[in-house]
């Protein structure tokens, strides 16, 4: 039988792990509707540039990498915010009740 005697880290380890994939979540749900949106407002900055500098061979490519960036920087960033949001915010939920 397992002996569990540090109640209060498990309840932590369990609000941690909630938070976490909330967070995740709400950030993939982020990461679907805003990644198209800014992808679409800054390509065309991307292409131009890409066409200047390497030539209308990497266009296509340059593209193509700026929407994964993108989605990586929605996501990382939507992901960080609403954990720290939900951490502070159960943090101050705890002080205030005890």
């Amino acid at each position: 039988m397992l002996k569990n005697t540090n109640h209060a880290q498990a309840g932590q380890n369990v609000f941690m792990s909630s938070v976490v994939l909330f967070a995740n979540t709400v950030a993939l749900a982020a990461t679907f509707f805003g990644t198209p949106w800014i992808w679409r407002r800054t390509v065309g900055y991307v292409r131009e540039m890409t066409l200047q500098m390497n030539g209308s061979a990497w266009v296509d490519f340059a593209s193509l990498a700026w929407f994964v960036i993108c989605g990586l920087l929605v996501f990382s960033i939507s992901r960080a915010s609403i954990s720290t949001a939900l951490i502070f915010g159960g943090m101050t939920l705890v002080t205030r009740f005890m």
